[in-house]
């Protein structure tokens, strides 16, 4: 009997390939992110989103040490299908299949940014009882892997383990509380391509989290080792997802990121 996959396919579809990583070539005389004339198509991720500080983990590389990209390569680096621009430079893919490689702290694969400062140079890490701190994402969930059809797409990581994210659990749209994956529901009925706007924002030892431009919900956490992270965390593994190979996988659109620390 055929497997049916839960998938939305917008633009130009791009066919799967192997985990195999492609370096994109450079191209001179590039212009500037957000400079692109209308109608151009984009090499780089960095084309279409403000990646300065960033570094990107991949769903490849070895066992428990999947591959890192950071800056300056990350402003000039692709690797189809996992993190690609989309032609029309509207919107970035991110893409983990369940076969993926994972980190050696996770039993699921990712193809997530993780923010990062000093022009990519050095990890983030900051208080939420000093200053305020701000994360907005556009996103869109476009794929979710079978049997288990949970993804991540923008999260608060806070030392060893995440704080709270935005996650999918097949049409049900949940804000997370550690370890409490239900704390919030967002929506029931979420459907696959439809893009919104995912807000965190810490100050005063809370977390008060947004969906649309409203306030869902507010986190209390007191933490110093806090750093923003976005893009496709698949919650499926070959233990609990089958088939067991790349075309099983979750995918997120994001169209926009932006941090603010003041």
């Amino acid at each position: 009997m055929p497997r049916t996959r839960t998938v939305v396919l917008a633009g130009l579809t791009a066919a799967v390939s192997s985990a195999t990583l492609a370096l994109s070539s450079a191209q001179a005389g590039t212009p500037a992110p957000y400079e692109r004339a209308a109608g151009a198509r984009c090499a780089y991720p960095a084309d279409v989103l403000d990646l300065t500080d960033w570094k990107l983990t991949l769903p490849t590389g070895d066992d428990e040490d999947p591959t890192e990209i950071t800056q300056p390569k990350l402003a000039t680096f692709s690797a189809k299908p996992w993190f690609r621009a989309e032609s029309g430079c509207e919107a970035v893919r991110f893409r983990a299949a369940v076969n993926g490689v994972t980190t050696s702290g996770s039993r699921y694969p990712r193809a997530e940014l993780r923010e990062m400062t000093d022009g990519g140079e050095d990890e983030a890490e900051w208080s939420t009882s000093k200053g305020k701190h701000t994360l907005v994402v556009r996103e869109a969930f476009m794929a979710l892997p079978d049997k288990r059809p949970y993804l991540v797409g923008a999260q608060v990581h806070g030392g060893d383990d995440d704080v709270t994210v935005f996650r999918l659990e097949g049409t049900k749209l949940y804000i997370t509380e550690g370890d409490d994956r239900h704390h919030h529901l967002v929506t029931d009925d979420y459907e696959l391509g439809t893009e919104f706007e995912a807000k965190f924002v810490a100050e005063d030892g809370e977390i008060d989290v947004y969906y649309n431009g409203r306030r869902q919900t507010t986190i209390e956490h007191d933490g110093d080792t806090n750093y923003f992270k976005a893009g496709a965390y698949t919650q499926a593994n070959c233990d609990n997802s089958e088939p067991c190979d790349d075309d099983n996988y979750g995918e997120v659109r994001i169209s926009r990121i932006e941090v603010t620390h003041t």
